[in-house]
């Protein structure tokens, strides 16, 4: 077993209160400083700050039509809405009256919010719109414990500010100043990939502890001197990333803005507009950013240029990277003189589609591919990878300033031990880690071992304590041969491939590795456009066909060239839909789910195995594997 731990942070206090403690000392210490913007009308993109002051008597405000309500220390209220800027006042309110937030996503089928609302016996539910309150009404009678279902759509906020007219406001500072730095301050719910969603229970000490240490070792590169950070929040406040964005602004004094729409053209509209300094992301929205610029050069017809300046902004990252970590002299002087020409042609044009003004980023949730990462930092956009989950209030590794080593998510974070036990599953131990699931001893007890938590997740320390994710243990394939199979790294290289949009690898008791493929609807209607063929030719459809076979083929290849042989992909299909919430592929957090998947299409993939089979004499199976030597291109 590898262990690996980093000296605990010197200049972070100790928490002596609530989360909510920090909107109010803010408040009193610097009254004018912006905290949050919002738009009154999105159409416009037209935002308007909102300073400490405001905030704090927004949540004042609110914390009393709370009590009036009758929530009280110790009672759980679900917040079922989109990133917008009510979730944040809805949330620092009920945390000033010691109130638990259940954060549920607002696309949450009914079932799992049947299941969450009763498993965390919630007191009283914040929907956003009609469909939200449908959703919950349609529950209701199964949740004898649930009293209130306000709809923010509706006026819920104001409404509830009106029957809080006559709490003092020293009611809420009596109630907030009891809060402990290990109450429970959010019960946040797992993906549920397998299985019924389970309740993390997060207390305000290990929410604010990485917030704290990364503001204390990392704040200074979210914008430059003198300039205050300004962060665009539009991941979900329903999973534990998108809160510790949160936390960390109303933390650290970042200017925060809320955009709810995650639709590609709302949320470039919105970057344009808000300009934030730093960017807080997935690996599929760095992914989908860099094919879109792709497109658009493409389409403007600097596809060519565009790839080259890629190229150069690769080998400009990777030798200022060796250098940096002391392997290399740093880029020569020709590789410089193009970087130059292609920052003033290409690259700061790409900069400017996000605002102009990112001068860096953070990639959570999974880890980013390697190429990705070179290529915006290359394009001066250096994007910090870091590695948590929710049972670690979000953060546990990060990339040390100054030492960043692209494929991997940096290191431990201070006051933060990660050991790598011997079949190569990652523990950690920290302030961060939950206090245990809700209503299930067991599955705390099986997750917590003497302290160290089980994260499920496999990986490997090097020598200087840099962690790299493989996968997850439950995800391993085992073949028929015996060979097993982390599917994460073959799936994040066919998505870097432009038409690809989703993929699952799948092989389990098969001969060999295969993979079910989704296109990029968007790239996909460009990529036709752009082919070379006559409108009306009576071959055209099957022409087309055998191109788009190649293409994925292409991908296929690419992926496979970073996998030994027994790795490699040779089979696949091309899906006729996605994988999306709709058809109970997705989590709601847009994590696959794997067994579903399998099991939806089974015939596909039994199909796709059969037609490499067929000619094999049976029982012969080293004929058979002789079959597995070309990746099979079936489209459905």
């Amino acid at each position: 077993m590898r262990d690996f731990a980093l000296a605990p942070p010197t200049t972070t206090a100790p928490l002596t209160g609530g989360l909510a403690d920090s909107v109010f000392d803010t408040a009193l210490r610097e009254p004018n400083t912006p905290q949050l913007a919002r738009r009154p009308d999105p159409a416009k993109q037209v935002w308007t700050q909102v300073t400490a002051a405001e905030l704090r008597d927004e949540v004042v405000d609110l914390a009393k039509g709370f009590i009036a309500s009758g929530i009280s220390p110790g009672h759980r209220v679900a917040i079922m809405a989109r990133t917008r800027y009510e979730w944040t006042v809805l949330c620092y309110a009920l945390w000033s009256v010691g109130a638990e937030v259940v954060p549920i996503y607002p696309t949450s089928s009914r079932d799992q919010v049947a299941w969450i609302l009763a498993d965390s016996q919630c007191s009283a539910v914040v929907v956003e719109d009609e469909q939200g309150l449908m959703t919950v009404g349609s529950v209701c009678t199964s949740l004898p414990l649930l009293r209130n279902v306000w709809q923010l759509d509706d006026g819920a906020m104001p409404q509830l500010v009106e029957l809080g007219r006559t709490v003092p406001t020293t009611t809420v500072d009596s109630m907030r100043r009891i809060v402990l730095p290990d109450s429970a301050a959010v019960i946040a719910y797992t993906s549920g990939t397998t299985g019924h969603p389970r309740g993390c229970a997060l207390s305000h000490r290990s929410l604010a502890s990485p917030c704290d240490t990364l503001l204390a070792g990392w704040r200074h590169t979210a914008a430059p001197p003198g300039v205050q950070p300004t962060v665009l929040a539009f991941l979900p406040f329903s999973h534990v990333y998108g809160l510790m964005i949160q936390g960390l602004c109303l933390r650290g004094g970042l200017l925060m803005g809320h955009e709810p729409d995650l639709s590609g053209e709302a949320l470039s509209s919105a970057l344009l507009s808000f300009r934030p300094t730093y960017l807080y992301a997935v690996p599929s929205v760095f992914e989908k950013i860099y094919k879109n610029f792709l497109r658009a050069a493409q389409k403007a017809g600097r596809g060519a240029l565009f790839e080259r300046a890629v190229g150069t902004a690769r080998d400009f990252a990777t030798a200022v990277e060796r250098q940096r970590l002391g392997t290399g002299s740093g880029p020569g002087f020709d590789l410089r003189l193009q970087h130059a020409l292609y920052e003033r042609t290409v690259y700061r044009k790409l900069r400017a589609a996000l605002g102009g003004r990112v001068c860096g980023a953070v990639s959570g949730g999974s880890p980013l591919n390697r190429e990705l990462a070179l290529f915006y930092s290359g394009i001066g956009i250096l994007v910090h990878d870091g590695y948590g989950l929710t049972e670690t209030s979000g953060g546990v590794t990060a990339q040390p300033v100054g030492r960043e080593k692209f494929g991997t998510v940096g290191q431990p974070l201070p006051g933060t031990e990660i050991r790598v036990a011997g079949d190569g599953e990652i523990m950690v131990h920290g302030t961060s880690v939950f206090q245990g699931y809700v209503n299930d001893d067991a599955g705390t007890r099986e997750a917590l071992r003497g302290g160290w938590l089980a994260t499920g997740d496999i990986g490997r320390l090097d020598t200087e304590g840099y962690l790299t994710i493989t996968g997850r243990k439950k995800d391993i394939i085992i073949t028929s041969s015996g060979k097993s199979v982390a599917p994460a790294a073959l799936e994040q290289r066919l998505r870097m491939h432009p038409l690809v949009h989703q993929a699952v690898i799948v092989g389990d008791n098969r001969p060999c590795v295969g993979a079910l493929i989704t296109l990029d609807p968007d790239f996909l209607a460009h990529w036709r456009a752009s082919l070379a063929l006559q409108e009306d030719t009576p071959h055209r459809q099957a022409r087309e066909e055998n191109a788009l076979r190649e293409e994925i083929g292409r991908a296929v290849a690419a992926a496979n060239s970073t996998v030994s042989r027994s790795e490699s992909i040779r089979v696949f299909r091309v899906l006729a839909e996605p994988f999306a919430l709709s058809n109970g592929l997705l989590t709601p957090s847009m994590k696959l789910r794997r067994d579903a998947i399998v099991r939806h299409y089974a015939f596909e993939i039994d199909a796709m195995y059969q037609a490499r089979t067929r000619s094999s004499r049976p029982n012969a199976a080293a004929e058979e594997l002789a079959h597995w030597d070309d990746s099979d291109n079936v489209f459905r």
